[in-house]
């Protein structure tokens, strides 16, 4: 994919003052000054609310649509909803939400385990690992290459289900997420024995909670066909919408190899897409569409986003570092054409 370089500056703002230190301690600097890493209250009381309230008032609504077919369209929204509950977990386990990581953790939990029914642990270890080396094909589990692959080195190196899927990853991409919460939910379960859980009796305490009432709702709700329906749109629509807040990120960005070295904020920059939008897209992706920001500053609250990026994206241009944005649509089609692409070693060869 040839990546398009966009440099946007702000004409009423002097050019930023040079200071000593690496290039991300002088954006860091900058950041700090503006305010942009204090904590929002405010804002995530308000947030939890409404997705409280929604989660609350989606199955409300199951017991009283009752044995109708409208449920299939409660499912749709209930998708919705989860997938605004994983997007809060990952709030909290940035420490976006809490200054204090107790808080966090234990918050994390709640939401991820016994809420939407994915392991706060599991997630958390793949998820820092990501962020440590985003798009590194070595490091980064996001882009290891067990059913996709991402680069046309993978492709070349591909076997089994990887080099199976490949031929046609672009085509398959879509209804493979529609079993990404059965995935979640999979890798879930397998990693209460890993030593990377810290709380393995609590995650599994939550996770069968959350799976027995879940799967009670909707039996004592439905008769057996429509809650067996329930649950194959919920779950497929959930995992697509998880795929699309998520994919955009990253997935047809710059891969690194052990031998490029970048410093931390090129790295960063380089690796990641932004989205452009407005409110809407802000709450549909939870904030994920400033992605290059949210990588730079983890633990930055999702409302100072818009104005780390107004910053960000001057100082990358000043200091010539290509920084990349597209929009929603845009970045769907850099995707599938990447998929496509990285596929074509297998094709090839086939």
């Amino acid at each position: 994919m040839a990546m398009s370089t966009e440099f946007a500056t702000t004409a009423q703002e002097p050019p930023i003052e040079q200071s000593s230190g690496s290039d991300f301690a002088q954006l860091s600097r900058l950041i700090t000054r503006e305010g942009l890493l204090a904590r929002r209250p405010v804002y995530y009381a308000v947030r939890f609310s409404l997705v409280g309230l929604a989660f609350v008032g989606g199955w409300v609504a199951l017991f009283v649509l009752g044995d109708s077919w409208l449920t299939l369209l409660l499912a749709a929204v209930m998708s919705v909803v989860f997938a605004q509950v994983a997007l809060i977990s990952h709030d909290l386990a940035h420490m976006q939400v809490f200054s204090n990581r107790r808080y966090s953790e234990n918050g994390g939990r709640i939401a991820a385990n016994l809420v939407m029914g994915m392991s706060y642990g599991w997630w958390m270890n793949k998820h820092t690992r990501h962020h440590a080396n985003p798009n590194h094909e070595d490091r980064d589990p996001d882009v290891s290459p067990e059913i996709l692959v991402w680069s046309q080195g993978q492709a070349k190196a591909s076997s089994g289900v990887a080099r199976f899927i490949g031929r046609r990853q672009a085509y398959l991409f879509v209804p493979l997420l529609m079993l990404e919460g059965l995935n979640l939910s999979y890798n879930s379960f397998r990693a209460l024995r890993s030593p990377i859980m810290k709380r393995p009796a609590v995650e599994a305490t939550l996770l069968v909670v959350h799976f027995v009432a879940y799967f009670g709702l909707i039996f004592a709700a439905l008769p057996p066909g429509k809650a067996i329906a329930f649950i194959a749109v919920h779950e497929a629509l959930l995992g697509i919408y998880l795929g699309s807040v998520f994919a955009p990120n990253h997935k047809g960005m710059l891969m690194i190899t052990s031998d490029m070295k970048f410093d931390f904020l090129r790295r960063q920059v380089l690796t990641s897409r932004n989205v452009r939008g407005h409110a809407f897209t802000d709450v549909v992706m939870g904030g994920l569409n400033y992605q290059i920001e949210h990588h730079l500053f983890p633990s930055m609250p999702t409302p100072a986003l818009g104005r780390a990026q107004e910053i960000t994206r001057r100082f990358c241009a000043e200091k010539e570092i290509p920084y990349y944005e597209t929009g929603l649509l845009g970045s769907y089609r850099e995707i599938f054409r990447h998929l496509h692409h990285t596929g074509a070693p297998i094709r090839d060869a086939a």
